[in-house]
Parts: structure tokens; C-alpha cells; sequence
């Protein structure tokens, strides 16, 4: 990716660092370059070892499955629904 990051992106990653500075649990922000390459390869890693998944569209939630029944959640607004299949 070599698009510089704009000012929006920036703006929402430094926002969720503050927040959660205020709880004391600090983050890291990989919004371009080899660092967002490398998130990105994780997270697909992440997602292609699960063997199960929950979408719930109502809740803004898609719980992931992994082996051994680890789970774990994610909280989105767009999501569950792009994950959702339309009625059959």
C-alpha cells in the first residue's frame, strides 16, 4: 500500500488510543506500510484457523471459534451484516 494515510485515518486510530490510554491498556496503530501488511497476513491466519463462527446482527456482534472452543468476539456495527446471508 503505498497511499500515504489521510487525516481521518489518523484521526480514528489516535482516538482509539487515547480511549483506551484512559483505561490503561495502551495500543498500537499499523495504518500503512510493512506493519499493516504483517496485521493484515495475522489476521487472515486468525480467521482461516477458526472452525466456527456466530454472526449476530442484532447484537453488532460476530463471535469467532477456534479449536479447543476458544472464542472470541467481535464488536462491529457493519460486520454481522456483511456477514449475514439474505433469506433463503
Amino acid at each position: 500500500m503505498s497511499e500515504e494515510p489521510d487525516e481521518t485515518l489518523r484521526a480514528v486510530t489516535d482516538r482509539v488510543i487515547e480511549l483506551e490510554q484512559e483505561v490503561d491498556a495502551s495500543g498500537v496503530a499499523a495504518i500503512d506500510g510493512s506493519e499493516l501488511e504483517w496485521s493484515r497476513a495475522a489476521l487472515h491466519k486468525w480467521v482461516d484457523e477458526m472452525i466456527g463462527v456466530v454472526v449476530s446482527p442484532g447484537l453488532g456482534r460476530v463471535t469467532v471459534i477456534h479449536p479447543g472452543g476458544q472464542r472470541s468476539s467481535i464488536a462491529s456495527a457493519t460486520l454481522p451484516y456483511a456477514m449475514s446471508r439474505p433469506p433463503r
